[in-house]
């Protein structure tokens, strides 16, 4: 039941209904006995900065999780940005500061390695391509780059939003390969679709059905759309014989860090000697 008592959280993003935040949340909530709840809020880009300046008098909302299409510009509406995401120019969460100020955070890119991690591919000295250059896409984009990644192709159907990501890795992380679309999937390790291809509305499909019809059996394959859960590139690449990674098993692996940075869970506790 919720309550007066009852603190706050959201998720907040346009469409909604993909998401899986409120059910993995909740869930958790009610697992450990807390009063408190994460509702979805489907809101306009052009009514954000008004929702965010609600947010700062929100007194029972601690913070947000933004998903598309919102994630860069409410990065542009804070007073606070992690050098990560000052990098990125995107946020996933957003908590409220002791003096009223809003600080945001980018943690795709660590949800993403820990999901990826947890059906074992590491990204040390492998290939990789990313579909999708936006906010999500930057942040995976970043993270394989902190990881170690040898090569970096880049794709997006707006070339300008891929330079503009490009030129950004270059600058800080001057070893790592970076391409444009390759010709053939046969040599790469991981496929990211970091796009909204796959969700209703939306393309089918991140890539030309030609270009991935050269995917092997090596190749890992990993997509952020949480519904369906099952994409068509997922689908596509099972059939291939592709180890698969899905967006709900990325929303899960971030969802502690999240939840620890917007104050609606509890910070772990350091061992002591």
């Amino acid at each position: 039941m919720v309550s007066g008592f009852t603190q706050i959280v959201a998720v907040i993003g346009h469409p909604i209904t993909q998401v899986k935040s409120p059910d993995n949340f909740n869930h958790y909530f009610a697992s450990q006995n807390m009063d408190k709840v994460m509702i979805p809020v489907d809101i306009a880009p052009e009514a954000v900065a008004d929702y965010l300046n609600t947010l700062r008098g929100w007194h029972n909302m601690s913070g947000i999780l933004v998903t598309v299409p919102h994630k860069q510009r409410v990065a542009g509406l804070l007073d606070v940005l992690t050098p990560r995401a000052r990098h990125l120019n995107a946020v996933n969460c957003v908590r409220k500061l002791p003096d009223g100020r809003l600080e945001g955070d980018m943690l795709d890119g660590v949800g993403f390695q820990r999901a990826a991690q947890a059906q074992g591919f590491e990204a040390a000295g492998k290939r990789a391509l990313l579909s999708g250059c936006g906010g999500v896409g930057s942040a995976i984009a970043w993270g394989l780059c902190e990881a170690g990644i040898d090569t970096l192709a880049l794709y997006d159907r707006d070339d300008a939003s891929r330079q503009r990501l490009a030129n950004r890795l270059a600058t800080h992380f001057p070893t790592v390969h970076l391409t444009t679309l390759p010709t053939s999937l046969a040599e790469f390790d991981l496929l990211v679709n970091g796009s909204p291809a796959g969700m209703a509305g939306f393309d089918s499909l991140p890539l030309t059905p030609e270009l991935l019809a050269t995917l092997t059996t090596n190749t890992h394959v990993a997509d952020v759309v949480t519904a369906p859960v099952i994409t068509p590139l997922l689908a596509f690449a099972r059939e291939r014989g592709c180890r698969t990674q899905t967006g709900p098993e990325m929303a899960l692996a971030q969802m502690h860090l999240m939840g620890e940075f917007i104050g609606a869970l509890p910070q772990p506790q350091e061992a002591t000697a």
